[in-house]
């Protein structure tokens, strides 16, 4: 799928119900993490901890927080101890946060106030990553948060879970619909506004759905990410994108970047 659209999603709009938005959310969250979508990343993460002589990893855009307990484990394993994870996102979503923090004995926090991944504090450090939802972003707003993290001289990893591929939009459509019904009453921390809004109003599985497709369009294939690094100036810097992984639904699209 070598084209993208950067159509809207339901998700970026301002005055999209909260209470949607966080269903679409939390579902987003409970698939990744059974899925593991992210685990043929795990090597490029470690690489960018190792690289950075530390254990931390800020996680911007962090939504609801998807997939980034089981990839904390995960490297804590590979890594032989600890590692500690960050959420923040201009938007924090607390209540998913306070749930993962609890969940991880402490081993994942967050930041309360809102974080502007185009333009990091200074204070805020570690690896920085950001996991489904870098297509958010139009290619201005995208190079601006890669040249901030490289005027920083901060590691940056960047990942969608996907191979970008017609098959995958078939895929989706086919299963997708089945999945939301069966899937949302084991979701927590549960809610009844989900159930409700699922079967009775189901304005989530509509959202997902829409969403979903227009994120498959959004995202950058490695030859569009290779034309965002190429305008960023980053004098000894280093830039790698690719895709990793193989078979259907475990892809991932990479980037990463690292000051030599």
């Amino acid at each position: 799928m070598n084209v993208r659209l950067h159509l809207f999603e339901f998700e970026d709009l301002p005055w999209f119900p909260h209470v949607i938005r966080q269903g679409m959310l939390d579902f987003l969250r409970f698939m990744i993490s059974k899925l593991g979508a992210y685990g043929p990343a795990i090597p490029l993460l470690q690489e960018l901890l190792q690289r950075s002589g530390q254990s931390y990893i800020t996680d911007l855009c962090s939504g609801a927080g998807g997939g980034i307990a089981g990839i904390r484990e995960a490297l804590s394993q590979q890594m032989g101890q600890p590692v500690q994870v960050t959420l923040s996102d201009l938007y924090p979503n607390t209540e998913a946060y306070e749930y993962l923090r609890t969940q991880s004995g402490g081993l994942i926090d967050y930041i309360p106030q809102p974080v502007d991944a185009t333009a990091v504090p200074a204070g805020v450090t570690g690896v920085r990553t950001i996991f489904s939802s870098f297509h958010h972003f139009r290619p201005q707003q995208a190079t601006a948060i890669l040249q901030d993290a490289a005027d920083k001289r901060a590691l940056i990893g960047i990942f969608e879970g996907s191979g970008k591929s017609w098959l995958e939009l078939l895929v989706f459509w086919l299963t997708f619909p089945f999945i939301i019904l069966i899937v949302t009453p084991f979701i927590r921390p549960f809610k009844f506004s989900r159930l409700f809004f699922t079967y009775l109003i189901p304005l989530i599985p509509i959202g997902i759905l829409w969403d979903g497709t227009v994120s498959l369009f959004r995202i950058y294939h490695p030859r569009m990410l290779e034309g965002l690094v190429a305008q960023v100036q980053a004098p000894g810097y280093t830039w790698r994108t690719g895709i990793v992984g193989k078979g259907l639904g475990k892809q991932v699209i990479y980037l990463i970047g690292y000051p030599n």
